[in-house]
């Protein structure tokens, strides 16, 4: 078996991986050191020593190429590790022993003038913020397969998958997902009005965002990632991924017992 092996640079040192490979080695598997997540190819698992962001960034040339993640959280909150700090030894046996649960998790496809990109947890529409900016709030209007789905007047929007749920989502108001389900959430930020509420839809549904005038531009992130401004007369258009983040786990339904840890410390 070839293992990637992905690290945070900010949290892990370089030197800790001459001991990864030696274990991996004892247990007949080959360790190769990424620098970046530009260079995942080529293994038959990636292990990731960093936080949710560093597992975010992974995802998706590791979902390009079909590659499971096992991640040890050298992060703050670690809602995609599977492993806390401290757990490496054991994310080693872990992987070598083959026992181990497929989950695989639903990601975005975001077009967005001719080129599409992809994301786990969620895209993000909001207002500038800056001293020259306009502060008023912004209107998107959504339709979901064809129909108007209301046309919110808010700082901006979340569209989050059952793994985002837990994210952004989250601390916007939004519902907590478990990650098998087949849906999307469309999330308000700061809505003008109390009737501006968080909407769920099929995964199988296409969802269309534009601008209206007075609103302005507004931005775009794709898992935290810059994509562009969406200025009126442009078109976004969201689905379901063919794409999938694939995660070894040790238990499918932990999910909820996770996330009471996590929030609780």
């Amino acid at each position: 078996m070839k293992i990637g092996v992905l690290y945070n640079r900010d949290r892990v040192s370089e030197g800790s991986f001459p001991a990864i490979a030696e274990r991996f080695a004892r247990g007949g598997g080959e360790a190769v050191l990424f620098s970046s997540p530009e260079e995942i190819k080529g293994v038959d698992c990636l292990l990731i020593l960093g936080g949710d962001g560093t597992v975010l960034r992974a995802s998706k040339p590791a979902s390009l190429h079909g590659i499971p993640i096992v991640a040890v959280n050298y992060g703050t909150l670690g809602f995609l590790t599977e492993f806390k700090r401290g757990e490496l030894d054991a994310a080693v046996d872990f992987i070598l022993s083959g026992k181990h649960v497929v989950q695989k998790r639903t990601m975005l496809e975001v077009v967005f003038r001719g080129k599409s990109t992809h994301c786990l947890n969620e895209l993000v529409l909001s207002r500038p913020v800056s001293p020259e900016a306009d502060s008023r709030l912004v209107r998107i209007c959504v339709t979901i397969d064809g129909k108007e789905a209301g046309v919110f007047s808010a700082d901006g929007l979340i569209l989050s998958t059952p793994t985002g749920s837990t994210a952004y989502s989250l601390s916007a108001g939004g519902s907590v997902m478990s990650p098998d389900c087949r849906t999307f959430e469309l999330t308000p930020i700061c809505a003008f009005s109390l009737r501006s509420r968080p909407i769920v839809c099929s995964d199988g549904s296409t969802l269309r965002f534009t601008a209206e005038p007075h609103g302005g531009g507004l931005l775009l992130h794709g898992d935290g990632v810059f994509l562009g401004e969406l200025e009126k007369g442009d078109e976004l258009i969201v689905r379901r991924s063919s794409r999938v983040a694939t995660f070894w786990v040790k238990d499918e339904g932990d999910t909820f017992r996770r996330l009471t840890e996590i929030i609780n410390g």
